[in-house]
């Protein structure tokens, strides 16, 4: 199993490290610790890259719970720089956005390998753009907006729901011309879902599957799951139940795992691995 990108062909026989950068003042995880300064952006995204990053995830727009949304234009005025410079890199590199108009940039300007896009492509003219080009897709399932999608969010069967959601998009990528190799699914854990919610879709990863076979990225890197579960208030705090929850994930079939504590991730799996093999 692989996953064909623009650059690259990320190999999915073994779990993939996705690290997670965000270019965001109001970032729920960091605070925007790491969007002060080109400098300090780039510093953080080569750490991530020598803790065993295997994919840079850049973002300029906080999907929190909550957030507002901001303009096309200060968004890609936020990644342009580190895009810019990070494509230059030997490494794969996803653009977390969900505007077309932003997705059509960096496809212009050859900036990115993977577009990672929480609203299911679903913003017009996006599967258009994205079937044109050769990058690597990640479609999520969201319910409803960031702005509102923690208010009573309601199912009656999750699973089946965000399953059907997903067989969906994955049906209309392919029917405008997106090969499946190229595409990806997220549940969207987080994205209008209660703590119930999460952990019935944690534990039926594998029956979110669709019929082309696709594989997951998890990402519950630091969340508000993570906190209700650990009862950890402070985002920095949940390291440990998040790469608890990575490691759950990866046991449920999970090929890649979105996350912002890369090393601690990646060393907790090897252990993992070298237990389980022994």
């Amino acid at each position: 199993m692989f996953w064909q990108t623009k650059r690259f062909q990320i190999d999915l026989t073994t779990p993939k490290i996705m690290g997670i950068l965000n270019i965001t003042p109001d970032s729920f995880s960091d605070g925007g610790t790491y969007s002060g300064s080109l400098k300090t952006t780039l510093a953080h995204a080569e750490k991530l890259l020598q803790d065993g990053a295997d994919i840079l995830d850049i973002g300029g727009e906080s999907t929190r719970p909550n957030a507002m949304a901001v303009s096309p234009e200060l968004e890609w005025q936020r990644v342009q720089p580190v895009l810019a410079e990070i494509s230059r890199w030997n490494m794969p590199i996803s653009l977390d956005t969900r505007r077309a108009s932003v997705m059509k940039l960096a496809l212009d300007f050859d900036f990115v390998d993977i577009i990672n896009d929480v609203q299911g492509l679903e913003d017009e003219n996006a599967v258009n753009l994205i079937a044109q080009s050769q990058v690597g897709v990640c479609v999520m399932h969201m319910k409803g907006l960031p702005e509102n999608m923690q208010n009573n969010p309601n199912y009656q069967n999750v699973v089946t729901e965000v399953a059907q959601y997903l067989q969906q998009r994955a049906d209309v990528c392919i029917q405008a011309g997106i090969v499946p190799e190229r595409i990806v699914l997220d549940a969207g854990f987080g994205f209008g879902k209660t703590l119930a919610h999460n952990i019935m879709l944690m534990k039926n990863l594998d029956k979110l599957t669709t019929s082309y076979h696709l594989p997951h990225l998890v990402g519950v890197s630091r969340k508000r799951m993570i906190g209700e579960i650990t009862g950890r208030e402070i985002p920095t705090e949940r390291i440990s139940g998040s790469v608890s929850a990575a490691l759950f994930s990866l046991t449920q079939g999970a090929k890649i795992v979105r996350v912002h504590d890369v090393r601690e991730t990646v060393d907790a799996w090897k252990v993992w691995q070298t237990f389980q093999a022994a």
